[in-house]
C-alpha cells in the first residue's frame, strides 16, 4: 500500500500521525516508533526490530547498482505523477 499524507510540526518537534497511518501500523499513544533517516528522506516505522536493518540492505543495494537518493526522488517524483495522470483520467 502506498499513500501520502501531509502532516505540520508543531512546537517541540511534535506532529500527529493520520489516524489510517496509526491504523496501518498498529500504533496507539505512548507507543514507540523508529524513524529512520536516510539523507534527506525520513523513514517512520511501528516495527523497530525491522527498519534499520531493512535500510542498511537497501543503502547497500543502491551503492553496489551506483543509485543515488536524487535518482530516488526523481523515480518517485516521476511514478506520483503518473498516478495523479491516472487519477484524473478515471475521475474524467
Amino acid at each position: 500500500m502506498q499513500a501520502t499524507y501531509t502532516v505540520r510540526l508543531r512546537e517541540r518537534g511534535q506532529l500527529t500521525l493520520p489516524q489510517a497511518v496509526r491504523r496501518n501500523l498498529a500504533v496507539d499513544e505512548g507507543d514507540i516508533l523508529t524513524l529512520v533517516q536516510i539523507d534527506d528522506v525520513a523513514i517512520l516505522s511501528g516495527r523497530s526490530t525491522l527498519l534499520p536493518k531493512l535500510s542498511e540492505e537497501f543503502t547497500a543495494i543502491m551503492k553496489e547498482d551506483g543509485v543515488s537518493l536524487a535518482d530516488l526522488l526523481q523515480g518517485l517524483e516521476q511514478e506520483r505523477e503518473q498516478i495523479w495522470r491516472e487519477r484524473q483520467v478515471d475521475h474524467a
